[in-house]
C-alpha cells in the first residue's frame, strides 16, 4: 500500500489506517478477542501500518486487543491512542478530564495495555474546557521529551484550540469526522491545518456504515449500538439520505468498484495528508476498504462527484444533543 506523511511531520503511515473502535465498542457486542486479533493481523499482512484505538473504547478493552495483535510487529506499525476521560463507577459514564496528572496516568495505562514503551501518536480525545489547552500540550511535550510519546494529536478540536496547542507543542494530526455526508471541516479546519502543516485523519469515513449502501431506509439499531441515538440514523433521516446512497451506487457501478471504495477514494483525493481510518469487523470488508487505495479518480470523475454532492441535502445531526458541546471547541 502507498504511504503518506501526516502533515509536515516525519510520521509516515499507510494511506489507509484501521479504526479499531468497532471491534470492542460502539456498534454492538465486542468481537471475540481472537477474531479481533486475527483481523488486525490480517490488516498488517495487507499493508496497513496505522492503527487507531483509545482507552475509552471498551473502556480499556480495545487497547488490550490492539496491543496483543500488534506486539509481534510493534516496530513495523504506528499506534495511535487517546486520553481525555475518566469513567463512572459502571465504566459507562464518560467524564472529560485532561488534567496534566490524569494525562500521565492515562498514558501509563495505555502503554501497559498496548504492550509497548512508547505511543506513536497521542491524541487528546476531546477538548476539556476546564483545562487550558496549553497545559495539555505542555504535558504531552514533556512526555515526548521522556520518550513515552512520539507525536501529539487532537480530536474534534476547533481551529483556535488547534492554534493554541500547536504554539506549545507542534500538532502532528487532527482526527475528526469527515466523509461525503459530513464536510464541515472543509470550511475552517482544512485551511488551518494547511497553514500549520498538520495532517488530517478522518474517522467514520464511511458515515458509520451508511456510505457502504448496506444500511436500508428502514434499518434499526440495538441499544448497544451508538447509531440508535444518532439523529442521522433516525427513520426519517435514513429515508431522506438514501438519495446519497443511490447516487453513490451509480458512480461506483460506472467505475466498476463498490460505493465504499468510491467514498474512501474520494477522501484520499482531497489532500495528500489525509489518512482515513475505516473500521470493520469483517475480513471481506477490510479487503474491500484497502482496495480503495488503488482506485484513482480522474478530475472529471471528481467533478461529477462534487456536482452530485452539491445537489444532495443531508438530513439529521451527526451527534445527539448531549454530545454536541464536546466537538469543535
Amino acid at each position: 500500500m502507498q504511504k503518506r506523511y501526516l502533515g509536515n511531520s516525519s510520521l509516515e503511515v499507510s494511506a489507509l489506517g484501521l479504526g479499531c473502535m468497532g471491534l470492542s465498542h460502539g456498534y454492538g457486542p465486542a468481537t471475540d478477542t481472537q477474531d479481533a486479533v486475527s483481523l488486525i493481523r490480517a490488516a498488517v499482512d495487507l499493508g496497513v501500518t496505522f492503527f487507531d484505538t483509545a482507552e475509552v473504547y471498551g473502556p480499556y478493552l480495545n487497547e488490550d486487543v490492539v496491543g496483543q495483535a500488534l506486539a509481534p510487529v510493534r516496530d513495523q506499525v504506528v499506534i495511535a491512542t487517546k486520553f481525555g476521560f475518566t469513567f463512572g463507577a459502571d465504566n459507562k459514564q464518560q467524564i472529560l478530564n485532561s488534567r496534566p496528572e490524569h494525562i500521565r496516568e492515562a498514558v501509563e495505562g495505555s502503554l501497559r495495555r498496548l504492550r509497548t514503551d512508547y505511543i506513536d501518536l497521542l491524541y487528546q480525545h476531546r477538548v476539556d474546557p476546564d483545562v487550558p489547552i496549553e497545559d495539555v500540550a505542555g504535558t504531552v511535550k514533556a512526555l515526548i521529551a521522556e520518550g513515552k510519546v512520539k507525536h501529539f494529536g487532537l480530536s474534534e478540536a476547533g481551529a483556535q484550540s488547534i492554534r493554541r496547542a500547536h504554539a506549545v507543542q507542534p500538532v502532528t494530526a487532527l482526527q475528526s469526522e469527515y466523509s461525503m455526508w459530513w464536510r464541515e471541516p472543509e470550511l475552517e479546519i482544512f485551511p488551518t491545518l494547511s497553514e500549520l502543516g498538520i495532517g488530517f485523519v478522518p474517522f467514520s469515513p464511511l458515515g458509520k456504515g451508511f456510505l457502504t449502501g448496506a444500511i436500508s431506509a428502514d434499518a434499526s439499531f440495538g441499544s448497544d449500538d451508538f447509531r440508535s441515538v444518532v439523529p442521522r440514523f433516525g427513520q426519517e433521516a435514513l429515508q431522506a439520505n438514501q438519495n446519497l446512497v443511490i447516487r453513490l451506487r451509480e458512480i461506483a457501478a460506472q467505475k466498476g468498484v463498490t460505493p465504499a471504495q468510491i467514498a474512501l477514494a474520494w477522501l484520499l483525493a482531497q489532500a495528500p495528508c489525509i489518512v482515513p481510518i475505516p473500521g470493520t469487523t469483517k475480513l471481506h470488508r477490510l479487503q474491500e476498504n484497502i482496495g480503495s487505495a488503488s482506485v484513482n479518480l480522474t478530475e472529471a470523475e471528481l467533478e461529477a462527484i462534487a456536482c452530485a454532492l452539491s445537489q444532495i441535502s443531508i438530513q439529521g445531526d451527526r451527534y445527539p444533543e448531549a454530545l454536541k458541546a464536546r466537538v469543535g471547541r
